[in-house]
């Protein structure tokens, strides 16, 4: 009769445990999200409508500092309640995705660089990323569990993180090389509409000394503008390009480290270094195809265009790795909710 006695009080103390830990991570969650929604909107306004407004800018800021602070408390909140860190399931790793977007997204700030393109690429990453965890597409999996045996190893804390780190840079930067594809696609396409401007346009300077000294000035400031144009849009390009490359570098060497680290745990724990998991195999193409584009930088011909074309080639492919193996439930990396274990 004790026992029970006692029992009853710890279950309600538990209880009331688990129902603050849930509130918490429940506010946490809309705060951040509804941050992010404002922080998308701020930077459209400012990429598309007006070239800086300091004060939109510093809002911005200030609001992925309070999105930062909110999914860190999320992810401690839960490490708290589970006893280890929150990469156990697919809800986890998008929280800890969103968390590392949201790094990057400061990082500009504390090196005094301010770089509108990238942050606004980000920022719908990390709302993407949220929305999708906290979906009714992962039924349950954001309730914590205890890890069995075989994943209580620092070697797969090492792995999932660098991992996660490795696919939150790759992303970004081959989101820019989606920029610079798209740019270039626009500026093609311009080309064909003006075609009859281009073909008239070896006639100008012939035409110039029978025009009076107005049209004349109309016609060089014209051409002017053209040129400046063309100029600022290459700037943006190589601006894009540099960005990007410096990006994909970093999460290559974040994804070999992933790699490599999850190797050593899986011989840890099954005996085998490599078993040719589809994930593991996703993986390795994911490495291949940045590898490829790594080595594309090095031919000053297949720069810009063809990298860009490779780099967004492993965006797609990225999803597929981290989402696709795991929500279809294959092999042992399978833990998604589209499929039953």
């Amino acid at each position: 009769m004790n026992s029970i006695l006692i029992s009853i009080p710890s279950i309600s103390i538990l209880s009331l445990y688990m129902m603050v830990f849930s509130t918490l991570e429940h506010i946490l969650t809309h705060i951040s999200f509804s941050v992010v929604s404002i922080l998308i909107s701020i930077h459209l306004i400012t990429l598309l409508l007006v070239n800086e407004i300091i004060g939109l800018y510093d809002s911005s800021k200030k609001g992925m500092i309070i999105t930062f602070f909110c999914i860190t408390g999320l992810l401690v909140t839960r490490w708290a309640f589970s006893g280890h860190l929150p990469f156990s399931d697919l809800y986890e790793s998008l929280i800890f995705l969103s968390w590392t977007f949201s790094i990057f997204y400061m990082v500009p700030y504390f090196k005094k660089h301010k770089n509108y393109y990238l942050n606004t690429i980000i920022a719908p990453s990390v709302i993407f990323t949220q929305v999708f965890a906290t979906s009714g597409l992962l039924r349950k999996m954001n309730e914590s569990i205890i890890l069995v045996p075989a994943l209580q190893s620092h070697w797969l804390m090492m792995h999932v993180s660098m991992m996660i780190l490795g696919y939150a840079t790759l992303l970004c930067g081959s989101l820019l090389s989606v920029a610079i594809l798209v740019i270039t696609f626009q500026e093609l396409l311009g080309k064909r509409k003006n075609l009859f401007f281009l073909i008239n346009e070896s006639f100008s300077f012939v035409e110039i000394k029978y025009m009076n000294m107005n049209e004349k000035n109309n016609v060089f400031q014209k051409t002017a503008f053209s040129s400046y144009r063309n100029y600022y849009r290459s700037q943006f390009i190589q601006q894009l390009d540099r960005w990007g490359y410096r990006t994909i570098s970093l999460g290559f060497i974040f994804l070999t480290i992933g790699i490599i680290s999850g190797a050593v745990w899986a011989n840890e724990a099954w005996g085998s270094y490599w078993n040719w998991d589809p994930k593991e195999t996703w993986a390795f193409i994911t490495w291949t195809i940045f590898a490829i584009y790594l080595h594309t930088r090095k031919n000053k011909k297949l720069e810009y265009i063809n990298s860009s074309i490779v780099a967004s080639m492993g965006f797609f492919i990225i999803w597929v790795c981290y989402l696709g193996i795991n929500l279809l439930g294959i092999g042992l990396h399978s833990y998604g909710s589209f499929t039953s274990n």
